[in-house]
């Protein structure tokens, strides 16, 4: 899996697979984040200050997009349960 930093956005490619993926700026901030390593906690905290959504709402949406990730395979279930 190759991917860039485009302005604020994502951009994925496993080539492997032939899938492309674009994420825009918040999908983009899980991403680098995950990249990083970073606590499902802390992704949601990053949300939260950085755009208008409340901690709730950020957590499905951290939740929703791990699950994508998964059934693309692009993480396993380990990596995104130890970020929880």
């Amino acid at each position: 899996m190759e991917w860039r930093l485009v302005g604020d956005e994502v951009v994925a490619l496993d080539v492997g697979a032939s899938l492309y993926f674009g994420l825009n700026a918040s999908g983009a901030v899980i991403w680098q984040l995950l990249a990083n390593g970073a606590a499902r906690e802390e992704i949601v905290r990053r949300l939260t200050a950085t755009f208008d959504v409340d901690a709730e709402q950020a957590g499905r949406d951290v939740d929703e997009f791990f699950a994508e990730l998964r059934v693309h395979d692009l993480v396993t279930r380990d990596e995104t349960t130890e970020a929880r």
